[in-house]
């Protein structure tokens, strides 16, 4: 699997199915002289968040079409910024045209960012920060890309539902790295499964049952804040813990093949392994219960610990028959199918693919609008956390009325970390 997080970069904060065929032609598009309708030619990328996956993101992007160019950077953190730079530079060769000028360090970089001539912006900063740098993208009116969640509690998603109409009307661009939604064996799956295929849907399987990840090491230096945004994997009000920096991928498939986001959450959850304060707030595995408004359930099963079985999977149940999506992709029961061998399932495309989509839209004067439904998929997994935090059933409802995790106030001082959540316990 080429999914698994990678080391985000933490830029300032100072603003604080389509069918195959449809994502066929316009990746075609993107890659034919003279094929585009409306726009400029060129593509000027700005990257915030200079960590792993941004810098990833970033290749991605100059590998996904003609005319692409990486001309500014931005992270809270220059040895981040320095480092991504260097490899970029020598991996991406001439498309990647970042002067001095064109850096900007801090807790305000991605403000500097924005005021440059910049038409298409990789937001991958820790996700905390995600719904200030989308409204503050949008207010400068940039094309973007928004690596998944867009928001780690109900107060972020609520302010991307504000966006997301405005994002419409101002004619721009907003893809999400929930890169299933264009990866060719997943859409050949739902295709399949929204066509009725497998009958109705009446139970689901979902998992991201994986190994630990990357962690840093504390430096004497290090504030409290800038030790938690570099470990930011750990702290709920960077990430969101888990499973909504990482199984949100499977949960939006949850609902991406239900056609339909869950009404309600019962869930449990805990810390078993991940036990030591360097590990934050966060769990290290959660099993969740949805209940759709067909009365349908799906499970979600998801763990970050050593030493255990991985299986990162998604199985849907109908009356007619099972589709298994990922890592294979096939149906048994009344309509057999199984994909064409000579398709690759190689989801390293996937990330490659959503940029192409992303940009063919743009010089097709269609561009594409994914922010409520990725912001859908952020909540989904929230109320997954939610409940298991809790103890408690939670609705969709209560789990979008939550409030911000994040802080009124970033400052490079103290940081006090909340305690781990305790089912049934009531949080301060």
């Amino acid at each position: 699997m080429s999914n698994e997080p990678q080391s985000n970069g933490a830029a300032g904060v100072g603003s604080t199915v389509a069918a195959v065929a449809g994502v066929s032609a316009l990746s075609q598009m993107a890659t034919i002289p003279g094929a585009y309708a409306a726009g400029s030619d060129e593509i000027r990328v700005g990257l915030v968040g200079c960590g792993g996956r941004g810098s990833g993101a970033a290749m991605n992007a100059l590998k996904s079409a003609e005319g692409v160019r990486l001309v500014a950077m931005a992270d809270a953190f220059k040895d981040r910024l320095d480092s991504s730079r260097q490899q970029l530079t020598q991996r991406g060769g001439e498309a990647v045209q970042v002067t001095d000028d064109k850096c900007f360090v801090g807790l305000d970089a991605v403000d500097k960012l924005l005021q440059t001539d910049v038409n298409y912006v990789i937001l991958a900063s820790p996700p905390g920060f995600r719904p200030g740098h989308i409204k503050a993208a949008v207010a400068a009116g940039k094309h973007i890309f928004a690596e998944k969640p867009v928001a780690v509690d109900g107060a972020g998603v609520r302010q991307c539902f504000e966006l997301a109409p405005e994002i419409t009307q101002k004619k721009l661009a907003l893809v999400a790295g929930t890169q299933y939604r264009h990866f060719i064996p997943y859409l050949e799956s739902m295709k399949r499964i929204h066509g009725g295929e497998i009958g109705d849907l009446v139970e689901g399987r979902c998992y991201y049952n994986t190994t630990e990840l990357w962690k840093r090491d504390r430096q004497p230096e290090w504030s409290d804040l800038e030790n938690q945004m570099r470990n930011w994997l750990y702290y709920t009000w960077l990430s969101g813990d888990h499973i909504v920096e990482q199984a949100i991928h499977n949960v939006d498939a949850m609902n991406w093949a239900y056609g339909a986001n869950p009404v309600r959450a019962m869930a449990l959850g805990g810390r078993q392994t991940r036990i030591q304060p360097e590990f934050g707030n966060i769990y290290d595995h959660f099993t969740v219960e949805y209940e759709f408004p067909n009365g349908a359930r799906c499970v979600l099963m998801c763990r970050q610990q050593e030493g255990c079985d991985k299986k990162v999977a998604n199985e849907f149940v109908g009356t007619k028959g099972t589709a298994f999506v990922l890592p294979q992709y096939y149906i048994t029961g009344k309509n057999e199918w199984k994909l064409d061998d000579t398709t690759s399932t190689d989801l390293g495309n996937a990330y490659v693919q959503e940029h192409t989509d992303a940009i063919a839209s743009i010089r097709a004067g269609k561009p594409l609008n994914e922010l409520k439904q990725v912001a859908e998929s952020s909540l989904s997994a929230i109320l997954g956390r939610h409940a298991a935090y809790t103890g408690q059933v939670v609705t969709w409802e209560e789990a979008l009325n939550t409030p911000s995790l994040f802080p009124q106030t970033l400052t490079w001082g103290p940081m006090p970390v909340p305690p781990v959540p305790m089912p049934g316990q009531p949080t301060a």
